[in-house]
């Protein structure tokens, strides 16, 4: 029986294939490199069609002495021969060197040179994302690719039906009954995304931190259904939102976590408005607003409901949604509820928000050209798929101008944004309440779940009672909310005394009231009594490394894919690094030999239509500061061999060889 978790690579049997009824892709033994792995799909192929490869042993595994209190998935493995670095750091630390962390949660990283300040220079300009077009033979060949797989499975259904009708049951009339699932809009599903569905929905198990246990899986039935062998293999994780790393299973967020289990237990049993309300709720609405810089706010228990249940309190009919073109599902749901007018403009273009805004201004409502009754403007601090910023500077301006409402989503930009972590206004130094509506969520930078709305009193006071979440959704559990505490008062650091002055990072208060002024320090009284972190934490040290550390690893994992010769989207800041396969059989070869790489597998995630335009399938990084230096070398290294495999370097731009790109990384990340 193998071993349940795989950390280093099995040894090889003596036939790779042995004989069984059908192969499958994922049952392939893992490979140090891609041409290796693409050699043995060929060779498997041209063998024997029905071959599979026999379980095999790993080595055996012992507990490390140093955390005896931890068990099961998350307990550190000591292994004779870590080669990959995803228990232990490649570089051994030196006697000076101390670390609270695990290394398979938060990557250990002393180099002070591996480090950057998310901030935007005042003095330039915000730049514009120019796209990279791919050559033409790239375009046909995925819209090529696409009409291929729409043709032959339509001629698969069309045979089907005939000769294999127990597989259409559910798409076709049968005993009386109407088909629940229609035959057309399952198409997509059936035909195109299913012959990859090994790349999506891959269970995992334990910490999703800086690595991740994979539960193994393969299929005998074209991905009908999955077959779990029970064994785990421990992967580099570069697909999870954990941006600043705070997802740990011990620690001071997470000590924190366990005393409310033991003071609240595990939920309110009710919504917000009936009985589900307790103090730790008001505790955190505080601290939101305090640490967003506005003057009240209101959490919701999910992120996509905090858009769709609050917007429909914000506008009704007769009012006019301007809402960018790649904003986020949960912001069309919400407007489409409203019952608002929508329009939209195109991504991240001021030139045409503030044409779209001359033109519904002069014009009115339709028919009757009556003023709209307010006009709400919509867009994202960082867009989740194409890793953009917005121009946020020039759309204040065009408020000021126009006389419109603002809404910004920082779903991916708060916490992981600006040299103190509280998001787009802080990366462009700009008064958060010149803003009228601050949204965000607690997912992605925080450690927790669920979303918040930020704005005046007034507003959030109209919200609470207005939007659905409040009398229809269930309040926030007790671990979420403390979780959602204790991250963010070690991001803002805790005052000691009610008037402590704030540290030396902090940017004095100004008396200038059209200048920034930093929300500061958390005062004790804003936490919970028994609450108590570590002095780490509780100073805001090892957060303000966590976000310095994101900023380095954003903007190397950026500018090292550039220099090698892909397409890229997105800001050079940005946690999210979208690369641009565009054809879709690439995009499911790309996830599996990453997957299959040894002795550091690495777990990525693939994006295709609809969530992004039929041509530009990519795969989207998402960068953690708990990632390593040593992390993204390796994530380079293996996306320039994989990327000269499937033909994916079709950048304009210079070029340099990767041990270059390793050899000069700060050099290089501090010239983006």
């Amino acid at each position: 029986m193998p071993s349940p978790i795989a950390l280093s690579p099995p040894s090889p049997p003596a036939s790779l294939f042995l004989k069984k009824k059908k192969s499958s892709l994922s049952q392939l033994p893992p490979f140090p490199t891609a041409t290796s792995y693409l050699s043995a799909l060929h060779e498997a192929d041209a063998r024997a069609r029905g071959q599979v490869v026999t379980p095999t042993s790993t080595p055996p595994l012992s507990i490390s002495s140093s955390l005896t209190s931890m068990s099961g998935d998350n307990a550190p493995i000591e292994l004779t021969d870590d080669r990959s670095g995803l228990t232990f750091p490649l570089t051994a630390p030196n006697s000076e060197q101390v670390f609270t962390t695990v290394h398979t949660e938060f990557g250990h990283c002393a180099n002070q040179n591996f480090r950057c300040v998310s901030q935007h220079d005042s003095g330039k300009p915000v730049g514009e994302h120019k796209i990279e077009e791919p050559p033409y033979y790239i375009l046909l060949t995925t819209y090529f690719s696409y009409l291929l797989l729409i043709i032959f499975g339509h001629l698969r259904d069309f045979f089907g039906k005939r000769f294999a009708k127990s597989y259409f049951t559910h798409l076709v009339p049968y005993n009386g009954y109407a088909p629940l699932n229609s035959d057309f809009d399952s198409f997509y599903t059936r035909r195109l995304k299913r012959r990859m569905d090994d790349c999506f929905s891959h269970p995992v198990t334990g910490v999703a931190g800086r690595t991740i246990l994979v539960y193994d899986r393969y299929s005998e039935d074209c991905n009908y259904t999955q077959i779990y062998p029970g064994t785990k293999t421990r992967a580099l994780n570069i697909s999870s939102y954990n941006y600043l790393g705070f997802a740990q299973a011990s620690g001071g967020c997470a000590d924190a976590v366990e005393e409310s289990i033991k003071r609240y237990g595990v939920s309110m049993s009710g919504t917000r408005l009936e009985g589900g309300t307790c103090d730790l709720h008001h505790i955190a609405e505080a601290l939101v607003a305090r640490f967003i810089g506005m003057e009240d706010a209101l959490i919701s228990s999910m992120g996509f409901a905090t858009n769709s249940t609050f917007i429909p309190a914000l506008v009704t009919k007769g009012c006019l949604v301007v809402s960018d073109e790649h904003n986020h599902a949960s912001i069309r749901v919400g407007v489409r509820q409203s019952g608002a007018h929508v329009r939209m403009f195109k991504h991240n273009d001021m030139d045409s928000l503030e044409a779209l805004l001359r033109e519904v201004i002069s014009q009115g409502q339709p028919r009757t050209h009556r003023p709209w009754k307010k006009i709400l403007v919509i867009v994202e601090g960082l867009y989740s798929m194409e890793g953009t910023m917005v121009d946020l500077p020039k759309v204040v301006e065009l408020k000021q101008k126009y006389k419109f409402y603002l809404f910004v989503d920082e779903a991916h930009s708060i916490g992981a944004l600006g040299p103190h972590g509280r998001g787009v206004t802080d990366y462009f130094n700009i008064p958060p309440r010149s803003i009228d509506v601050l949204m965000g969520t607690f997912t992605k930078s925080f450690g927790a779940a669920g979303g918040y709305i930020a704005g005046s009193k007034a507003l959030i006071n109209s919200l609470r009672s207005r939007g659905h979440s409040g009398p229809y959704a269930e309040a926030m559990t007790p671990p979420v909310l403390t979780q959602i505490v204790a991250s963010m008062a070690s991001i803002m650091g805790v005052a000691t005394a009610p008037n402590s002055k704030a540290p030396s990072h902090t940017p004095a208060v100004s008396s200038r009231a059209d200048e920034y002024t930093h929300p500061g320090m958390a005062p004790v009284s804003a936490l919970p009594s028994w609450l108590s972190l570590p002095p780490s934490l509780s100073d805001g040290s090892e957060a303000r490394e966590r976000i310095r550390r994101l900023a380095f690893n954003s903007r190397y994992l950026h500018a090292g894919l550039k220099k090698l010769g892909f397409i890229t989207y997105g800001h050079p800041f940005s946690p999210i690094v979208p690369l641009l396969i565009f054809n879709p059989g690439k995009m499911a070869s790309f996830a599996r030999m990453m997957r299959a790489r040894r002795p550091t597998p690495i777990v990525v995630v693939v994006v295709a239509y609809p969530a992004t335009p039929l041509v530009t399938s990519r795969v989207r990084f998402c960068v953690s500061g708990a990632h390593t230096k040593d992390d993204i070398d390796i994530i380079l290294r293996a996306c320039d061999e994989v990327g000269d495999v499937l033909d994916l370097k079709h950048g304009h731009g210079e070029r340099w060889p990767l041990e270059e790109i390793m050899k000069r990384s700060v050099e290089l990340v501090n010239s983006v």
